[in-house]
């Protein structure tokens, strides 16, 4: 059998490593534009600032490495031209030689990836103006950047934040331009509050709800003019403001895509044609959490994507569906590393779906264990199910535990009931006996139990009476904004009758543990009570702390 690859990165490489593990007698071909086969792309970043000293590392396989190992034939600086579905070839073209020539395909495999966006603004083909996509790229940043430049990152998502990191640890000055109000668009603002004071903690200047319009190509430096009027200057520009399916070689074959251009396949992989399979960040796939189509441009799909396919060609008997994705993400930011998995609460909102969230606080060991570090967790969950939906995870350390816990139980169909009773690896060097996880769970079980109401904004309404139930010292410290009643939780049943009845309460305190024992405390005595889920630190200060430091 023949089959031929078009793309030899993460879907095309894991394809056809996989294919050849179960048919040592195929001839298998990959087709590669680039220089570069089955490298690291998605640590380009960190040899730009040096974290990955060597470039070696990046080239995880070479064309010759790859005929040993797998008996593959690959051909890199091959472009593929046009597909003959009727005749079942494609046409490709070395690009060293410019000679072109027909590979014939008993199945196909298209895993072409996507490309970085570079819309058409006036000066964007000034060469000091990067997008980061191979390692061609990285060469080009890596010599046209050096210490005391200035440099100007458009776009805050994940990308755009590891280069700005990068480029600062080079000893770069670095300005963040974002469109949306925040940093990484896809968590809820206040999860990513943590990450903006990090950046500007780093003198990383941010311009957020901020848009790039024009580039203006100076002698000296590059001009960069935003919606808001403000220019910024600088040596050089890396623009990553997303990607755009690699899906014209589909389109021009008569492929089925969806309404972004993405390849769209059956949950074995197979296109619209059943010889020809597509893998990777050029295709469709399914939201797992609901159930829709979507679009997930990450290296763990794709190459689970590439395995899926290789299998149903080989053992269609046996083969199992590739189930789709809920898109779990994680990024460090120079200290802080925050991740999202499945839906945030604004994606449900916009998308007009039902559902209910709180935030807790808490270490990510045991506190009293040395090195105890803060994080803050939100999950989001159906109200009539209390399936879980989503959940974000902020801090410093153990995020991708908790992270990794949260996908798997979102995949696993878990409720939050569910969450209360997993059973956590617990040492107080790693953990702690109640896990935030185990946390997160009961705040939910809680709410849904009717114990407690919870909301994450502060009232404007002025008949709200807003309890702050930390100590004075800290109370005045670390103020709540508006008009606040200070009663420390260990006076407050003693106070009740500084507050009205017939008036709510909203209790608050740092972190919303004490919030919610007051809650409680004035739910049975007759109070109509909400608690500031997650308290301060998760929805006005994420450095809030829970106590003023001792000398």
């Amino acid at each position: 059998m023949n089959i031929l690859v078009i793309g030899g990165v993460a879907a095309g490489a894991s394809f056809a490593a996989r294919a050849r593990r179960l048919a040592e007698s195929a001839h298998i071909t990959i087709i590669e534009r680039g220089p570069d086969v089955s490298f690291a792309n998605c640590g380009l970043p960190y040899h730009i600032g040096g974290e990955i000293p060597k470039r070696d590392v990046l080239a995880v396989q070479s064309a010759a490495s790859l005929k040993g190992l797998l008996n593959l034939d690959v051909r890199v600086s091959t472009e593929a031209v046009a597909i003959d579905r009727g005749n079942k070839r494609v046409e490709v073209k070395n690009l060293d030689t410019g000679r072109s020539e027909y590979i014939s395909y008993d199945k196909l495999m298209l895993a072409p990836g996507a490309s970085p966006l570079r819309p058409p603004l006036p000066g964007i083909d000034d060469p000091r103006i990067f997008t980061l996509r191979n390692l061609q790229d990285m060469d080009r940043i890596v010599t046209a950047t050096e210490t005391g430049m200035r440099a100007v990152v458009i776009g805050a998502g994940f990308i755009g934040l590891e280069m700005t990191e990068q480029l600062h640890r080079k000893g770069l000055s670095v300005q963040l331009v974002e469109l949306q109000t925040q940093v990484i668009p896809p968590l809820d603002a206040p999860m990513a509050a943590l990450v903006e004071s990090e950046l500007r903690g780093h003198d990383i200047s941010l311009h957020l709800g901020d848009g790039i319009v024009r580039f203006e190509n100076e002698e000296t430096h590059v001009s960069c003019h935003l919606s808001s009027g403000k220019c910024l200057d600088a040596d050089v520009v890396i623009l990553s403001i997303g990607v755009r399916p690699d899906s014209e070689l589909a389109r021009a074959a008569g492929l089925e895509l969806g309404a972004r251009g993405h390849i769209i396949v059956d949950p074995f992989q197979r296109t619209s044609d059943p010889d020809i399979y597509a893998a990777g960040d050029a295709v469709e796939t399914i939201d797992r959490i609901v159930n829709s189509k979507t679009a997930v441009p990450m290296g763990g799909p794709a190459n689970r994507q590439g395995r899926v396919a290789a299998d149903h060609i080989f053992m269609p008997g046996k083969a199992r569906p590739y189930p789709g994705s809920v898109g779990t993400g994680i990024v460090r930011a120079f200290e802080v590393v925050v991740g999202i998995t499945g839906w945030s609460e604004k994606r449900l909102a916009a998308a007009g779906l039902p559902y209910e969230t709180v935030s807790v606080n808490d270490s990510h060991h045991a506190s009293y264990y040395p090195g105890a570090k803060p994080m803050t967790l939100k999950i989001i969950w159906e109200p009539e199910s209390g399936r879980l939906l989503g959940a974000q995870v902020s801090g410093f350390e153990g995020i991708d535990k908790r992270l990794d816990v949260l996908s798997t139980a979102i995949i696993a169909g878990m409720t939050v009931e569910d969450l209360c009773h997993l059973e956590l690896a617990y040492a107080p060097p790693f953990g702690s006996a109640k896990d935030i996880v185990n946390l997160a769970g009961f705040a939910a079980c809680n709410r849904r139990d009717g114990l407690v109401h919870h909301t994450s904004e502060l009232p404007t309404d002025p008949q709200t009476q807003i309890v702050d139930v930390r100590g004075k010292a800290l109370s005045e410290a670390y103020p709540v904004p508006g008009k606040v009643i200070n009663i420390p939780f260990p006076t407050l049943r003693a106070n009740l009758d500084k507050l009205d009845k017939t008036r709510p309460v909203l209790t608050v305190c740092a972190f919303g543990k004490m919030s919610y024992f007051a809650a409680r405390v004035l739910m049975q005595h007759g109070f109509t009570v909400a608690s500031f889920s997650g308290g301060l630190k998760a929805n006005v200060d994420p450095r809030t702390p829970g106590k003023l430091p001792t000398s």
